[in-house]
């Protein structure tokens, strides 16, 4: 009894979520311009002696994304690009 209601609740969800990436996917095509762009702010870490770590500005540069709520067009999300916009690299 208690697996069928596991699997009733595991298919509802699977639905929702498809509807949900579906309706996205959907606003995304019919709107007129779907993309932004962002700023990104690259860090450079460079190891020093002594187990230090300098850190050096990059330039900035820019992003495109789709205002959705789901990756599309080959793009990230907006929302998630704006809380990652200080990207650090590692030498």
């Amino acid at each position: 009894m208690a697996v069928a209601l596991v699997k009733r609740i595991a298919t509802a969800i699977a639905i929702l979520v498809f509807v949900l990436y579906a309706g996205d996917f959907i606003s995304v095509k019919f709107r007129h311009d779907p993309t932004s762009v962002v700023q990104i702010n690259t860090i450079y870490a460079v190891p020093q002696k002594g187990s230090k770590t300098e850190y050096e500005r990059g330039d900035p540069v820019n992003e495109t994304c789709v205002n959705s709520i789901f990756p599309h067009l080959g793009y990230a999300p907006c929302w998630y690009v704006n809380r990652h916009r200080n990207q650090q690299v590692n030498y």
